[in-house]
This record gives structure tokens, sequence and C-alpha cells, in this order.
């Protein structure tokens, strides 16, 4: 939600539709990345957080520094997304930014499958996503982290038992169901393409930058001229 003129506005259906679709490439994402690192996420950082303190203490630091930069290079993605939209760009140049460092990690996972740090361009690119639902700094839509839907679906189901809202389920509900079958999606293309999997990703993010694009092109062209 926003706030406009002191009223709370809710996300449209159109960004709801955003929402979910970046939600899915997310969990694909997240699931080709999981398979390949052998265990650790480049979208979920509260698990690469658990993971890199296990991993200090029963393996070492060495073994610790991978799941750290996903999180340092998710953190940057985020970053550079905010930065870049709170100079106006567009929502479209962020998602083709997003493709293109999906199709990069792609690319050099294919030239040579042990370079790790390529997986550092997929957790920047995940975090970059957050920031298309931006409102007086926050997020307001969780795109990419499961843990912040689940609560905003628990708050929703309380709001369904005392009858505060009948519906503010729904949307974290779908939101999730978004980023799980995602999931289900990524693992099993990558089961079939293996490497050639984050093409796929790279591709629907492509296809929602163009969407985008359009959009805004369109109500540009619809927008009554000034005097």
């Amino acid at each position: 939600m926003t706030r406009n003129g002191g009223r709370v506005r809710e996300v449209s259906r159109s960004g709801i539709a955003l929402s979910v679709a970046l939600g899915l490439v997310a969990g694909y994402v997240d699931a080709v990345g999981f398979i390949e690192t052998g265990g650790l996420f480049v979208s979920f950082m509260s698990g690469n957080s658990t993971q890199a303190g296990v991993e200090l203490w029963d393996v070492g630091l060495a073994d610790a520094l991978l799941p750290l930069a996903l999180v340092a290079a998710f953190v940057v993605g985020v970053a550079l997304g905010g930065v870049f939209g709170a100079h106006g760009t567009r929502r479209a140049w962020i998602v083709a930014a997003a493709a293109a460092a999906v199709a990069a990690a792609a690319a050099f996972g294919l030239a040579d499958p042990d370079a790790a740090w390529r997986f550092g361009l997929l957790a920047a690119a995940m975090g970059a996503l957050n920031t298309l639902f931006l409102a007086e700094g926050r997020a307001r839509v969780a795109i990419t982290y499961a843990t912040g839907t689940l609560v905003s679906l628990g708050l929703a189901l309380a709001a369904l038992v005392t009858g505060r809202s009948r519906t503010a389920w729904r949307r974290p509900l779908l939101l999730w169901g978004s980023l799980a079958g995602g999931a289900v999606i990524g693992a099993a293309v990558h089961r079939a393409l293996g490497g050639f999997a984050l093409l796929a990703a790279a591709a629907g993010l492509v296809a929602i930058a163009a969407m985008l694009a359009v959009a805004r092109a369109r109500r540009a062209g619809e927008a009554p001229s000034a005097g």
C-alpha cells in the first residue's frame, strides 16, 4: 500500500499481476541457484545468513564466504535499484538489467560451471527486483522473500478470523504460491536443461520488461497534453 494525500492506496491489479510474475521468476531462479550452488539461495537471504553462521563454526571462514558474498550482492542489487528508481528510472529498465544479469550468469555458468562468483549476479538481480514497489523508502511488496509474505499471510488470516478483512489473505497467498510454484518449475526445467535453465528466466524477465515499457508508453500517449 502507499499513502496518497493522507489516504492509503492499495496496490493496483496490474501491480499485483506484476508482483506475481516477478515472484514466479524469483522462485524459479532461486531453485536453479539452490541446485547449482549445492544448497545456497540467490533470493532468500535469511537462509544464506544462517548457512554462513553454521559453516563459520562447522567448516571454516572460507566456506562461509560464498553465502556472505550472496548476501552482500543482494544488498548491492537493492541499493542500485533504489538509486536508479529514485532518479526516475522506469521499472522496465530495472527488470531489463536484472534480465541481463541473469543471462550473464547463465553464460558464465555454461563457459565455466565452477565459477561461483556468477551467483552474485543472480543475487544482485533478485535484490533489484524488490525495489519495484517502493513507498516512503520501503518495499511495500515482498517479491523474493517468502518469510515476509508468510508474515503478511498470517496477519491477514488473523484479520479474517476477527472480521476486520475477508480478502486480505488473497494477495500474500498468491505471492507465496508464485514463489513456490516458480521453484517447482525451476527445479523441473533445470533437470531437463541443466545450465540452460537460467536462460528461460532471463527471457521471462525480458518479456516482463517489454510489457512494462509498452504499458508506460501507452499511459504516456493517453495522458492529456499540457495546455
